[in-house]
């Protein structure tokens, strides 16, 4: 089946603005990434108490059930708290075997009321490693971004590009 979707530029822009004591201390940057043709965007209402599977990166998409997003074409992801008051907790689950089977390993950062959390190319894109606290060079593939909530349910926004 021939495409009818001309690829197209994705522009991010990222704004700090402050002022201390009369001098601008904020900042403006901005970067692109060409030849974007798929656009994955959500939200999702995360329940209470609960771990909520946002998104699944995998190297095969041909598994309907799960509906993952090809990990070798994502160029941007983007993860917003859409709460105003609660915070919501963000494990990137990591697929240190590469092999689209499970996760192997996972990460954990805390996302504030209506903060993002900006990622890459999720394929060999992350690593860990538990033992050592060691710097971690090897990097592999993000597996999936689950959202788990403490007791009030949040509302995240999703937004993933892709070539």
């Amino acid at each position: 089946m021939a495409t009818t979707i001309t690829p197209s530029t994705l522009t991010v822009t990222h704004t700090e603005s402050i002022s201390l004591n009369g001098s601008q201390q904020g900042a403006t940057n901005s970067f692109t990434v060409s030849s974007i043709n798929e656009i994955f965007k959500r939200i999702v209402t995360c329940p209470a108490n609960s771990e909520t599977t946002v998104v699944v990166f995998h190297s095969s998409v041909a598994d309907a059930a799960l509906a993952p997003l090809d990990v070798q074409d994502v160029r941007y992801i983007r993860l917003s708290n859409k709460d105003a008051s609660e915070a919501c907790t963000v494990s990137l689950q990591i697929d240190v075997g590469e092999d689209d089977t499970a996760a192997d390993a996972s990460g954990s950062i805390r996302l504030q009321p209506n903060q993002s959390l900006i990622l890459g190319n999720p394929e060999d894109g992350i690593g860990v490693n538990d033992a050592n606290a060691n710097l971690v060079t090897d990097l592999v593939d993000l597996e999936s971004i689950v959202v788990f909530t403490g007791s009030n349910a949040v509302d995240v926004e999703l937004f993933v590009a892709s070539v």
